[in-house]
């Protein structure tokens, strides 16, 4: 079996597509449906499935894939016994949250930027409904985002965490320090929150609307930094993740609020798609992320 029809192979199980992969591979599409005529006459079973523009792996292809993988793999490693270290490149999307990416990300995407200076990164944040879809259409290589526990069976679920929300204001909020504040007295505050959508704040609306209690924010902003700003002013309170707040917490300029609200947990969760060819540039940044979640969790799992 040629090495280039195994390449074809796990380039249209990745993108789902013959065109796009015979563009990707700078083959003709012609050329790229005979590789895989090839391969199927070879192993005498069919690989995929063609029902109009889609394109998805029968059982058999599903089986093979991983080992293709796995022979990709072990060539490259190969290939790079025999001559000198390369610089690293290409391209490397990240789909995540507006949070991570002025909190959590900076410091990775420094010394990612270090050991790979060759490649191009690009973050792309959306609600996690959209985010999911673009794992599956290949838009992004790797998902970090915050919301319940999710699994999906096309997903390597390389780790996940719990985050913990609370209710933050000012160390010089009328709040700070009362203890069990009801929510109706919570409520009379001004509240600066992120959007509809967000994962947590659907959860707290959830918890309070099973209650009889509505939010009713005077701003909604995608951009945690900007709340923070406002609660450092004294402008309000929000519902925002420990990892936004937290050096603010620990230098006492804000505080977190013992409310008589239900405790939300959220879950920081980092995936690939298993269909996904781990790339050089995959590998360093998954390796830099955790040891940056290892850094700050005292529990990651």
């Amino acid at each position: 079996m040629e090495i280039r029809n195994l390449i074809t192979f796990v380039r249209i199980a990745e993108l789902q597509s013959f065109s796009k992969s015979a563009g990707q591979l700078g083959y003709s599409q012609s050329a790229v449906t005979m590789q895989i005529k090839q391969m199927e006459e070879e192993l005498q079973t069919q690989l995929f499935e063609r029902i109009g523009k889609k394109v998805k792996l029968t059982q058999a292809g599903e089986r093979l894939l991983p080992y293709a993988l796995e022979v990709l793999d072990s060539l490259k490693k190969v290939e790079n016994i025999a001559k000198e270290p390369e610089a690293i490149s290409g391209t490397l999307v990240i789909g995540t949250c507006e949070s991570y990416v002025s909190s959590i990300l900076p410091p990775v995407v420094m010394e990612f930027s270090e050991i790979c200076p060759c490649v191009e990164l690009r973050t792309r944040t959306a609600l996690v409904s959209d985010l999911i879809h673009m794992l599956r259409q290949n838009d992004v290589d790797l998902l970090y985002f915050l919301d319940q526990k999710l699994y999906f069976p096309e997903w390597v679920k390389v780790c996940e965490y719990p985050e913990n929300i609370f209710f933050v204001a000012s160390a010089q909020s009328v709040l700070a320090g009362k203890k069990h504040i009801p929510v109706e007295r919570l409520l009379q505050e001004p509240l600066c929150l992120t959007e509809k959508g967000i994962s947590y704040r659907y959860a707290i609306e959830q918890s309070l609307a099973a209650k009889g209690y509505e939010l009713h924010p005077f701003w909604e902003v995608g951009n945690t930094d900007v709340i923070t700003r406002f609660l450092l002013q004294n402008k309000g309170i929000s519902f925002l993740p420990e990892y936004v707040v937290r050096d603010y917490l620990e230098d006492g300029r804000l505080v977190i609020l013992d409310t008589e609200c239900e405790e939300t947990v959220m879950w920081s969760q980092l995936v690939y798609h298993r269909n996904k060819y781990v790339t050089p540039q995959m590998g360093v940044f998954l390796e830099l992320l955790q040891k940056q979640i290892r850094s700050g969790v005292t529990h990651p799992l």
